[in-house]
């Protein structure tokens, strides 16, 4: 304050007249012990009070909450002798609250005594808490942390390089080895959607992609709106007979799908909640009821919005190829993912692991939202890959001092594959050739081909925005003409006039010169389409044709992408709603490059590279997860090891009920950002009408 009090004229501390020195300091000491006080005892009821409002509002708020609470502070010193403008009040008390931050070891996420300190307390504090006197758990929990879109190569290579020391002492760098790295393989839909289904709730049967369209019901299903979420979470349990990974005691935060949790914060899936019981958004105040919180994130994004700028700038001026547009609102979406996100779920998971919880899985989408505009390697990611290795040092610290042991597990669901996109190289989108094809008017222009990422829809639930559109609507118009949807570079091409899904020879029929348009195009890998006779047919260039009812001696168009192939093609082939025509872009097995029917430079969501190679570390005191030898192999089977782990001491998980699911057709107007906050002890949720409004991406 006394600084302060220097450097800003419309800040002063003295009389008019003039003081001592003894006089300020006091004054100062005054203001400061109220400002102090007040930040303890009405900030927390001001930011429950505002929980109603937007999460990102709520942050901006903070400052002039902040700032409020200091000229109360002032007005409390005898005398009159504080004073301060508005408008520097707003800027004192953002400094005091972050050197206080700094000071109180908030902001620390390195081993250092003070925050050794807090930690300690806060772990006493929760145990006295304890009604009944008792010690914590003895079984040990269970952490998992999803570094979405980190790729097996990606993370051996950080290690390599010194980017991430604490995964690198945990796999034997600087000791012996605590941990063991297994690589695993996704299935075809190598995207979120797909993966945290399976690995959350044990099947992720019928996600053929990000996107795709259901001829049944005329919708076009997206991974990440809450809606679509909400619905392919429904299917899950209705397939596998329980509630998911997270059904005993568990926590999910950060992550499309609940797992079955009873503690939810940022869970797209939950967002169709309503009620006023669902509208406490303990989710951000348990992190923003810290004003030392607020402050340390909001700094952190806007330096995070320069930082893009500044990067997207410098790669335009050294016409760095491949690139996209970054412009726009993207800085922020990248700050929210980056700073915002993180934060508060890594803030969640440090409340979980202190209050005991047995089963905490969380998402940190921080990497797969810059790599998808900056591309999986470069100084962009690696920068995230050190902060998100501070995190889970943190977590490791925090660990030290929880109630109960904590097992920590790190894995990601899928990877990422460089390339330049579809658009950029040909002039036309994968909607442009498919109109070509079909003898349709093509556009002059190629127009941008719509994205999302989970961070954008993360972003767009906390400012309660309503989906965003693009070339795909909720419920498109019942016409002769296809839809074409694109899911990084896979590409799904469907006639929403013909209730069932076309075969060859009706395609054949009605568009000839369609399939040897699309095959025979240098940008495309392979196709899938169905068979009158014989079921599942894979085309390639030059009439490649491959039959996969039984396993084939040449593998065609797929030789080139890897084991597995035509095993995640055959499967996605017996999916109800797999589209007419699934098309799977080029890839060139020696650089690892695909061609990504959407805006990105770095992409999942199909076969080829290292978007199917995704990774599983985890602590050596648990049963390895290929201890046959074998493979690991779908999102699927990552969730049965998970639950063997979480079986080793706890016991199984508990199915659900088969009543404890209601549906009801009220939810059709929900309220977007109930997604972002803690909900009742209930694995109950209400699952909107198929008609409601999509509420983001």
């Amino acid at each position: 304050m006394l600084v302060l009090a220097g450097i800003l004229p419309d800040f002063k501390l003295q009389s008019s007249d003039g003081d001592s020195a003894t006089r300020i300091a006091i004054t100062a000491a005054l203001g400061a012990g109220a400002f102090g006080l007040l930040s303890v005892l009405v900030w927390p009821l001001l930011v429950r009070a505002l929980l109603l409002v937007p999460a990102l509002v709520l942050g901006v708020l903070a400052f002039f909450l902040n700032g409020s609470l200091l000229l109360l502070a002032l007005s409390l010193i005898p005398e009159g002798r504080g004073e301060a403008g508005a408008e520097t009040a707003v800027v004192v008390a953002a400094v005091m609250s972050a050197v206080a931050s700094a000071t109180g070891g908030a902001l620390a996420v390195r081993d250092d005594d003070a925050y050794r300190r807090r930690l300690y307390r806060l772990a006493d504090r929760r145990r006295r808490r304890r009604p009944d006197g008792t010690p914590g758990p003895t079984t040990p929990g269970t952490v998992f942390i999803q570094l979405d879109g980190v790729g097996h190569d990606v993370l051996t290579g950080a290690v390599q390089r010194g980017l991430m020391p604490t995964v690198g002492r945990w796999l034997g760098d600087t000791g012996p080895a605590t941990h063991r790295l297994t690589p695993w393989r996704t299935d075809w839909s190598s995207q979120t959607g797909a993966s945290q289904l399976g690995i959350l709730h044990g099947s992720n049967h019928d996600v053929p992609a990000f996107r795709w369209y259901e001829k049944d019901t005329g919708e076009v299903m997206v991974s990440n709106r809450p809606a679509s979420a909400v619905e392919l979470q429904r299917r899950a349990v209705e397939r596998t007979g329980d509630g998911g990974l997270l059904t005993v005691d568990g926590a999910s935060r950060g992550n499309l799908f609940s797992g079955g949790a009873e503690q939810l914060a940022l869970v797209l899936s939950v967002a169709a909640r309503r009620g006023k019981e669902n509208r406490s958004r303990a989710g951000y105040f348990a992190y923003f009821s810290d004003p030392a919180n607020a402050v340390r994130t909001a700094l952190s994004f806007v330096a995070e919005v320069f930082r893009e700028i500044g990067e997207s700038t410098g790669a335009r001026f050294k016409r760095r190829r491949p690139r996209v547009g970054r412009g726009g609102l993207y800085p922020f979406i990248r700050a929210f993912a980056t700073v915002v996100e993180r934060d508060v779920v890594v803030a969640a998971v440090i409340g979980d692991m202190l209050a005991g919880r047995s089963a905490v899985y969380a998402d940190l989408v921080a990497y797969d939202e810059v790599a998808h505009h900056s591309g999986p390697a470069g100084k962009d990611v690696d920068k995230v890959l050190r902060r998100l290795d501070r995190s889970l040092a943190l977590l490791d610290q925090v660990a030290d001092h929880a109630p109960r042991a904590y097992r920590i597990v790190v894995l990601s669901d899928h990877g990422q594959s460089p390339g330049e996109t579809f658009r950029t190289r040909y002039g036309l989108t994968l909607g442009d050739l498919v109109r070509a094809g079909c003898g349709l008017p093509v556009p002059r222009k190629a127009r941008r081909t719509h994205s999302g990422a989970e961070a954008r829809a993360a972003v767009r639930a906390a400012l309660r925005r309503p989906v965003e559109e693009g070339a795909e609507q909720r419920r498109p118009v019942r016409r002769a003409e296809p839809i074409v949807l694109a899911s990084g570079n896979l590409g799904l091409v469907s006639f929403p006039d013909v209730r069932h899904r076309m075969t060859r020879e009706e395609i054949d029929l009605r568009h000839p010169a369609l399939l040897p348009t699309l095959a025979n195009h240098p940008g495309v890998g392979f196709l899938l389409v169905r068979s009158a006779e014989r079921g599942a047919l894979v085309l390639g260039a030059r009439g490649a044709e491959v039959y996969l009812d039984e396993d084939p001696a040449d593998l065609g168009p797929l030789a080139d992408f890897g084991p597995g192939a035509a095993e995640a093609v055959r499967r996605t082939d017996g999916f109800p709603h797999t589209a007419d025509i699934m098309v799977n872009s080029w890839y060139d097995p020696d650089d690892g490059e695909v061609l990504a029917f959407e805006e990105q430079i770095g992409s999942h969501g199909g076969l080829g590279g290292a978007q199917s190679r995704p990774f599983l570390l985890s602590p050596l005191v648990l049963g390895d997860p290929v201890a046959d030898g074998g493979e690991l192999v779908g999102a699927e089977r990552v969730h049965h090891v998970l639950r063997g782990w979480l079986g080793e001491d706890s016991g199984p998980e508990v199915p659900v009920v088969a009543d404890s699911y209601s549906y009801s057709a009220s939810a059709a107007s929900v309220d977007v950002n109930d997604s972002l906050s803690g909900v009742p002890d209930s694995t109950a949720f209400t699952v909107p009408d198929r008609a409601a409004p999509d509420k983001t991406l």
